[in-house]
């Protein structure tokens, strides 16, 4: 019984001196910006340019004190992960459509805007994926056509960014029109989101699909439209990139997973009023 007593005795100081050395040994996600030729060479004596819209809060937009500032969830997100690695960045600005082919040819360097991941895309794009998306329907206030899910827009007419994911979710809910015997969604699509507002404000579109909080601020500094209604989508939001640039992925997977580690990230999205629930695990997906 004695002998029982020590040897489990025994155990226990084994387990108490082992665990420390286990924990210590399982290496945490950190900012190591000094090791940054060593960990991602190639982008050594390198300035980055990211590009953003700058036109869609709370993710991308303008400083009113200064029109060169870009404030939002992904600028301050950007600026965190390339400062963890030791990267400089600029931003660089331009309508949203265009910043997809600018990212493929290598004109910029990162999109990181509201970017979603498809397939599609990833034949020519890498993509480090961080948060789950969930898209939001603007319409004109008072909702006059009782819109409350994509099933009341058969023979209505909704707007969405041009290569947008909204723009499947219309086209797709059209063809479920059609299915059912209605008359399909007539759907316009716009080279940004505040060209899409428009359509809706001037009466040519009866809902704007969007980003569910671009949404949502866009209804509450604007008093002539209202949110009907949003939903999680499952798509995937990132970061993105031209093929093959392995270390700047790496770079931005592991500056992501840094400040998840660390609550920076919450930090971030508290600060941009973002739901922190759809944060992920950084993912890098590449077809």
């Amino acid at each position: 019984m004695r002998f029982g007593n020590v040897f489990v005795s025994a155990l226990l100081a084994a387990s108490v001196a082992i665990g420390p050395l286990s924990s210590a040994a399982i290496a945490q996600p950190a900012c190591e910006p000094a090791k940054l030729a060593t960990k991602y060479p190639s982008l050594a004596g390198k300035k980055l340019k990211i590009g953003q819209d700058g036109e869609s809060p709370p993710f991308s937009y303008r400083d009113p004190k200064d029109f060169n500032h870009l404030l939002g969830l992904d600028a301050d997100t950007a600026r965190a992960v390339f400062a963890c690695v030791g990267v400089p960045i600029e931003f660089t600005t331009g309508a949203w459509t265009g910043l997809i082919p600018a990212t493929m040819s290598g004109q910029i360097d990162v999109m990181w805007d509201t970017l979603l991941y498809t397939p599609e895309r990833a034949k020519r794009m890498d993509f480090v994926a961080y948060m789950n998306a969930a898209t939001g329907a603007i319409v004109p206030k008072g909702n006059p056509k009782t819109i409350k899910s994509l099933d009341d827009l058969c023979g209505l007419t909704g707007t969405a960014g041009l290569g947008t994911t909204q723009e499947a979710m219309l086209r797709q809910a059209g063809e479920k029109c059609v299915a059912a015997g209605k008359k399909t969604i007539n759907v316009i699509t716009s080279t940004d989101i505040p060209s899409g507002l428009r359509l809706v404000q001037n009466g040519r579109a009866d809902v704007l699909l969007t980003n569910k909080f671009v949404g949502d601020m866009m209804a509450a500094s604007n008093p002539a439209v209202e949110t009907a209604f949003g939903v999680v989508t499952g798509a995937r939001i990132g970061a993105g990139t031209a093929k093959n640039n392995n270390d700047l992925v790496k770079a931005i997977h592991d500056g992501l997973a840094a400040l998840r580690a660390n609550g920076e990230l919450k930090k971030i999205f508290d600060a941009n009023k973002v739901d922190y629930s759809l944060a992920t695990e950084p993912e890098v997906l590449t077809k």
